[in-house]
């Protein structure tokens, strides 16, 4: 009875060990008990506040020695600069390691392209809204408001702009003057980063790096991207660069959510669609087209 019951036992291990690797090792983003060659696929979605995710994945791919090529899904219309260039420069600094390939969904527009500019090859559908090339700040004034409510607001501050952008006063010329120049390097930042990667003179880029999108086709046209194609596209030649033979095997990143975690940000994400725009709730510079209501 007692070696029915240990044969048993290690026949149930065996399951949950076989479960658990193939779970992980086609959505999950964790370990793997498969030792066939790998194509990484980490998505990148929706607006991008923070980069954390993105960065703890790709650390986590780099030290995974099956896995032999990376495709960037970016379905995004951008977001933060901060967050949206240490993607970009983490991605940069594994090309020596692994062939990756950026593959646009419905939309990888201004950060989202930026991020894409990392990669050796982009693949996007014919229609796929990208480029958006630019640099916006948004700043919301309460002033009105708080004249109507007769409420007074008093702010003691160490120099004049140190509280420039402020909800509770009017910007002034010279206010503005000074956030223009500060979206002004670092959109001489994005076009370079435009210019060196996609092989474009810099100074011809004004043209189509004016806050414009175009569609996948309209992109490959202005060398923005490389090739028309599908994420499946995207993944077979991913392989084929990182000499796989045969159909990949796929591990996905970041690592599959909760769902408790996935309800809480489908509701973070409606009201982030509802409210509009991030840029309107939080202080900084963005790379971000807003083009769904």
């Amino acid at each position: 009875m007692k070696k029915i019951f240990l044969v048993f036992l290690g026949l149930l291990l065996l399951f949950i060990a076989y479960n658990i690797g193939t779970r992980s090792s086609s959505s999950g983003g964790k370990f793997s008990f498969s030792s066939k060659d790998k194509v990484a696929v980490l998505t990148i979605q929706d607006v991008i506040l923070d980069s954390d995710k993105y960065l703890e994945s790709l650390n986590k791919i780099r030290k995974n020695n099956s896995v032999k090529a990376i495709v960037v899904r970016i379905n995004s219309p951008g977001g933060a600069v901060g967050p949206s260039q240490e993607i970009y420069s983490e991605l940069e600094n594994i090309k020596d390691k692994f062939p990756i390939v950026a593959s646009m969904g419905a939309v990888a527009a201004s950060g989202g392209y930026y991020i894409a500019c990392a990669a050796d090859t982009i693949y996007a559908n014919p229609g796929t809204i990208t480029g958006s090339i630019g640099v916006i700040a948004q700043f919301l004034s309460y002033k009105d408001l708080l004249n109507w409510a007769k409420i007074d607001v008093e702010v003691i501050k160490s120099g004049k702009f140190k509280d420039v952008g402020s909800p509770f006063r009017t910007m002034n010329e010279e206010d503005k003057e000074y956030f223009q120049q500060l979206i002004d390097n670092v959109y001489d930042q994005f076009k370079t980063t435009v210019a060196v990667t996609r092989d474009l003179n810099k100074d011809e880029l004004d043209s189509i790096a004016d806050g414009k999108v175009f569609s996948g086709e309209q992109a490959q046209n202005l060398n923005l991207i490389d090739e028309l194609g599908n994420l499946n596209d995207a993944i077979a030649f991913a392989a084929e660069q990182g000499g796989i033979e045969g159909d990949p095997e796929l591990i996905h990143y970041p690592e599959k959510k909760s769902a408790l975690q996935e309800l809480l940000s489908t509701k973070l994400n409606f009201t982030s669609r509802i409210s509009n725009f991030p840029i309107s709730n939080s202080f900084g510079l963005f790379y971000i087209v807003d083009i769904i209501h």
